[in-house]
């Protein structure tokens, strides 16, 4: 037997695009729709609005459209509180819970909407004491109160630059999937631009690197940007440290001589032999802290104290002491520095405000899964590939620069610290 149900949606919905994702949802669904009414904004700052009837062939199929939109910002007209029902074992959630995205969005109580705390795409809504808050799946237990279902839960779309100027003027011209033949000195600009107003609203810069740092040469710019304060936290696995640290002690990189591009003799261990010395220090600041590690951008966090999660791999060698080996408690860390939380919880640093994602995949896509969709995300990658994953897993705020990392940060760092790098240089 048909279903049908009415939804609304308002906001910029038709110079953004949203109006037209929502009716190919519902096609692509296999359901249809029929548009009662549609408002069209006379000004640039008039919003829009729209009122469907969408049809499918049964209640079961009108479910999964009606979920699908209310994640694209629309809501049933018909507005009821959310349902709740009792998590009944540890680890798991009710069936049919609210996934979440990474979007700001509501919950309709006793009948108010409240916001959900901390939206991150991926997990499921607790009622607490405080109010509705998103929780992942391993944090569930028994007894808890989770939401299910699409009604009384309505998700605000991303925001557009008549509301946030900040962000998406900023970054607007580089709204492609990649910008690999835009002007790379105006990239540089913008991302040192939005670097800069994170810090002005106090917040943090988040910074989400892979080894490709040391191999392409960006230790002295990487270094010269933690120095003068433009990486708040780092996000990275093994690698990172370990081939950073055997190029501070070795010259090297995977064995590969910094200076002159070529193999050295037993240089394939080198990464390892410089694991085995930070482990007899028992980390990487005893290191410092001994004088056996003297430059390097991990030296340069210890020193200007960066936080910092190093979460390892199956395949890492080593590690290094510093690298967590417990893939949630790992995961855990990340969603607390981002949101200013201490390692126990209790929010005592300001969140993080602008992320840069450079020379890794994995760890990128990891970040851009916590983060919430007003945090700006820029991923610079040599590799097309790279920076197209982050928006294709859901990261609708995610930029890509495709470039040569090494020339990025040598240029990031000639805007935002040219003294450093200038000391960097000359060492």
């Amino acid at each position: 037997m048909e279903a049908s149900e009415t939804l609304t949606m308002h906001g910029h919905v038709i110079d953004t695009g949203q109006l037209a994702r929502v009716l190919d949802v519902v096609l692509d669904h296999g359901a249809d729709y029929e548009m009662s009414d549609l408002a069209v904004g006379r000004r640039h700052d008039d919003e829009s609005r729209v009122t469907l009837v969408v049809r499918a062939p049964d209640q079961q199929r009108l479910d999964r459209v009606v979920g699908a939109l209310v994640d694209l910002g629309c809501e049933p007209l018909v507005q009821v509180d959310a349902t709740v029902e009792v998590a009944d074992a540890d680890g798991c959630f009710p069936e049919g819970f609210t996934s979440t995205t990474n979007l700001p969005t509501q919950v309709r109580i006793e009948g108010r909407w409240v916001d959900v705390h901390r939206p991150e795409m991926d997990l499921g809504i607790r009622l607490e004491d405080d109010g509705p808050r998103t929780v992942p799946m391993l944090s569930v237990r028994a007894g808890d109160r989770i939401v299910v279902g699409h009604e009384g839960v309505r998700v605000r779309p991303p925001r557009t630059s008549v509301e946030t100027p900040a962000v998406s003027e900023g970054f607007g011209f580089m709204q492609s999937d990649v910008s690999s033949e835009k002007p790379q000195g105006l990239l540089v600009d913008r991302v040192a631009a939005g670097m800069r107003e994170a810090k002005e609203r106090g917040e943090r810069v988040l910074w989400v690197a892979g080894p490709g740092l040391v191999h392409t040469g960006s230790v002295p710019s990487t270094v010269a940007l933690v120095r003068a304060g433009w990486m708040d936290v780092l996000f990275a696995g093994n690698a990172l440290p370990t081939h950073d640290i055997e190029n501070a002690l070795y010259g090297t990189s995977l064995g590969i001589s910094q200076t002159e591009g070529v193999p050295t003799e037993h240089g394939h261990s080198h990464h390892i032999r410089a694991i085995n010395t930070i482990r007899r220090h028992g980390s990487i600041a005893g290191a410092v802290a001994a004088g056996a590690l003297s430059s390097g951008i991990t030296h340069a966090c210890v020193v200007n104290e960066v936080d910092w999660v190093l979460a390892s791999s199956v395949r890492d060698d080593g590690p290094l002491p510093d690298v967590l080996l417990d893939m949630q408690e790992a995961q855990r860390r990340m969603r607390a520095m981002i949101w200013g939380d201490d390692v126990e919880g209790s929010g005592t640093r300001a969140p993080v405000g602008f992320c840069l994602v450079v020379a890794t995949m994995l760890h990128g896509i990891a970040t851009g899964n916590l983060l919430p969709a007003h945090v700006p995300l820029v991923c610079v990658d040599i590799n097309p590939a790279t920076v197209t994953k982050l928006a294709d897993r859901g990261s609708a705020q995610a930029v890509g620069i495709v470039t040569d990392v090494g020339l990025f940060t040598k240029e990031l760092a000639a805007r935002l610290a040219p003294t450093e790098l200038a000391e960097e240089l000359a060492r």
